[in-house]
């Protein structure tokens, strides 16, 4: 006797499921056309006219990124409305320290089950996190794969491309000993070190929908996911208007300890002073509850600081300033000393871990 025919859809990918999702999500990418795209999808490719953007000799500068581990607690606690931020957050935060203007992004949803209400909540996400960037969403893949992922789960890749003139190309080759470093506040954890919080949630024995022991306004699924913050549109702004900073630095996985020397030249260090440093009560909870040791805590997360900046000291203030009118919150960190061989970042003072 002859076996039923199979289908796509017996072998657990659903075609209809994915084009209500492209439908749904047609409006939302739309909404972040911007010159040199006009932001629609469905073609094979997306297409970006630098001419309309109006550069006149440009370098590409192109970054990708994911959320990592991040994205268990959005899948645990159902709330996928901001990790397309992060996803957004994670790639046009590493082009702005080149000097770079985003332009466009590109992403990529890949999860064993297609749910589009759920697909719908990550792409407005990723949307909003373009159109709060100046970027436009001009494309993506999703990605439908039962046996790879499990029920529920999904996986988030982003790719964006920004451009800088060829003059203005980040980090300066001017940077030196003297030279003094500002840095920006984050929005909390951002999307780094969440392999160490999950284990740190894990042995506080809280669940996700507990008060969050440091915000208890808020449960602790939602503290967590606080989305990355963008500093696109405040960066370009300081750099444009005060033509001052040498240097950007995106506190990211590896904390200031590691990301700060990687635009700085052999034979310096950064000199941090870690008394001026107001550490948040998310990190302040995480040390205490997972007993994580100072120097710890310095590597796996960014402690208050999201993006490090380089300037001349006579420029510090005036940047400082910019920077605070642009609605950062802005924190004197240290200053540039003479060094021997690679750059590298030695700390004074202390880490404030008391009690969140």
């Amino acid at each position: 006797m002859a076996q039923d025919g199979l289908n796509y859809r017996d072998a657990g990918v659903d075609i209809d499921a994915g084009n209500r999702l492209v439908n749904m999500i047609k409006p939302l990418v739309k909404a972040t056309a911007r010159p040199g795209a006009d932001a629609d999808i469905g073609g094979f490719g997306g297409l970006f006219d630098l001419k309309r953007a109006g550069f006149t000799d440009p370098l590409l500068v192109a970054a990708t990124d994911g959320v990592g581990t991040k994205l268990k607690i959005a899948i645990e606690t159902n709330q996928h409305g901001t990790i397309g931020i992060d996803l957004v957050a994670m790639c046009v935060n590493d082009l702005i320290v080149q000097g770079a203007e985003p332009l466009f992004f590109l992403d990529y949803f890949a999860t064993g089950r297609l749910a589009p209400d759920v697909g719908a909540q990550i792409v407005a996400g990723v949307a909003k996190g373009c159109k709060d960037s100046g970027c436009a969403l001009i494309g993506g893949e999703t990605a439908e794969m039962p046996g790879m992922y499990g029920d529920g789960d999904y996986d988030l890749a982003g790719f964006s491309v920004g451009a800088v003139e060829r003059d203005q190309l980040l980090p300066r080759p001017d940077v030196a000993a003297g030279d003094v470093i500002l840095g920006l506040s984050s929005s909390g954890v951002h999307s780094n070190g969440y392999s160490l919080v999950r284990r740190i949630v894990e042995r506080s024995g809280l669940a996700w929908d507990a008060p969050a022991p440091f915000a208890t306004d808020r449960t602790l699924g939602a503290a967590l996911l606080e989305p990355t913050r963008l500093y696109v549109k405040s960066v370009l702004k300081v750099l444009r208007d005060t033509g001052a900073i040498k240097a950007l630095a995106h506190i990211t996985g590896g904390g200031i300890t590691e990301n700060l020397p990687r635009v700085l030249p052999e034979g310096t260090l950064a000199r941090v002073d870690l008394n001026n440093l107001i550490v948040p009560p998310v990190f302040r909870w995480l040390a205490a509850t997972g007993n994580v040791a100072p120097e710890e805590m310095l590597r796996a997360f960014n402690c208050g600081i999201g993006m490090a900046v380089v300037v001349a000291a006579p420029d510090a203030e005036k940047v400082a300033d910019a920077f605070a009118d642009a609605g950062e919150t802005v924190t004197h960190l240290g200053v540039i000393e003479p060094g021997e061989g690679a750059a590298h970042v030695t700390y004074d003072g202390q880490l404030a871990l008391g009690v969140a």
